[in-house]
């Protein structure tokens, strides 16, 4: 039997073995490349919910803790704010010094491994 000739439009099976390893390694380093970002990104926002359940149960505390030991409902009040703005604020602070020594650290890397090269 004649075999018909290859129209150029045709797709080519492509069963070279080599090759399909080189797509699937290809993917999977996409994969885990968008998986890493978004891991980031997750852990970032699961921090910041932390520190607001740690400010609201601070400032529960106070409340508590106040009406226990019968003060002013005004006092109580602002040594709650006070508390849970403190809280906050230095939860904050810490948040952002993680995120910029994890980023400065990364710069280092960066730097030695080029050096390194």
């Amino acid at each position: 039997m004649k075999r018909d000739a290859v129209n150029g439009a045709q797709f080519t099976l492509g069963l070279d073995r080599q090759a399909m390893l080189d797509q699937q390694a290809a993917l999977e380093q996409e994969i885990e490349a968008r998986v890493a970002e978004r891991a980031k990104a997750d852990a970032w926002a699961w921090r910041f919910r932390l520190i607001t359940v740690e400010t609201i149960m601070m400032a529960a505390l106070i409340v508590a803790a106040g009406l226990c030991l019968g003060k002013p409902v005004a006092q109580i009040i602002r040594a709650a704010l006070l508390v849970g703005a403190a809280c906050f604020a230095s939860g904050l602070l810490l948040l952002g010094a993680s995120a910029g020594a994890g980023l400065s650290w990364a710069a280092v890397a960066k730097r030695w491994r080029r050096w390194r090269s």
